[in-house]
């Protein structure tokens, strides 16, 4: 009987999925990975199994689900693709949140109609799902993203009580800023220029945002704390790895008032220009 137990993860070309899917390796899992970007480039690589998957497409899900049961049933399933728009919320386009809802949260839908069925007639399974700080408060010109991955947080809280009795465990992963990512995945509102009411406070906004990613904290050590959650028999429904700043910052969302907490987050954000 094959003892090693297999994880099958989302989004796992780069940023935080792809440091994942190699922590989980290292680990000792079986990986079988998939991304939009593997569609040419698959096969076993770094003794991970590379697939792919468009978890926008129903179809590309189906397909990466049925190759990937060939390999192996998933123990686990880690959910992890993502991207962003940066935008006002009055100049970023229907289709524009269309897209990153789609990914972001219909995806992670998608793929769970086709994983939860495996996983309940074995009677067991962990499922991860990717949310953010994101999920818990808003950040300025990230509407879409925030809104996503609030989507997300509702959902799993729904998810983890209907899948109780059939074995399956749910972990919300909620990170905070960590250096990884491609810029490919996080595009500008196409409305968003200097004409733009909202030009100088973006400006500023996207300068904090781009300063916190790269000053972030490490996507290893990210990945090495997943790969060890999953080790354990039962794991926690949220799990947030971020910054003390980052937990902080939760907290004073969660206890102090809405006026409070928008005041700081505009200060930290969006700095005017100091007049010649």
């Amino acid at each position: 009987m094959d003892a090693q137990k297999t994880v099958w993860v989302t989004g796992a070309s780069s940023g935080l999925g792809l440091h994942t899917a190699m922590a989980l390796r290292a680990d000792g899992w079986r990986v079988i990975a998939g991304a939009r970007s593997f569609g040419q480039d698959n096969g076993e690589q770094d003794g991970i199994l590379r697939l792919p998957l468009d978890v926008t497409d129903e179809e590309s899900v189906r397909a990466f689900c049925r190759k990937a049961a060939e390999t192996a049933l998933p123990d686990a399933l880690v959910q992890c693709a993502g991207m962003l728009v940066l935008g006002s919320c009055e100049e970023t386009l229907t289709d524009e949140y269309r897209r990153v809802i789609d990914t972001n949260y219909l995806g992670m839908v998608r793929m769970n109609r086709e994983v939860i069925p495996l996983m309940r007639r074995r009677n067991g399974g962990k499922i991860v799902l990717f949310s953010s700080i994101n999920g818990l408060l808003g950040i300025p010109f990230q509407s879409a993203y925030t809104a996503s991955k609030h989507a997300v947080e509702g959902y799993a809280e729904c998810l983890k009580i209907e899948v109780r009795p059939y074995g399956i465990q749910v972990m919300l992963v909620e990170p905070g800023d960590h250096r990884s990512g491609s810029d490919k995945y996080r595009p500008h509102a196409v409305a968003m220029n200097a004409d733009s009411p909202y030009a100088e406070a973006y400006e500023s906004a996207v300068a904090r945002i781009h300063h916190d990613e790269t000053n972030g904290s490490d996507p290893d050590v990210l990945g090495r704390k997943i790969a060890r959650t999953l080790d354990r028999k039962r794991i926690p429904f949220r799990k947030r790895i971020a910054s003390t700043d980052q937990h902080l910052a939760v907290y004073v969302h969660r206890f102090l008032g809405a006026r409070v907490n928008a005041g700081i987050l505009e200060r930290y954000y969006i700095r005017k220009k100091k007049k010649a």
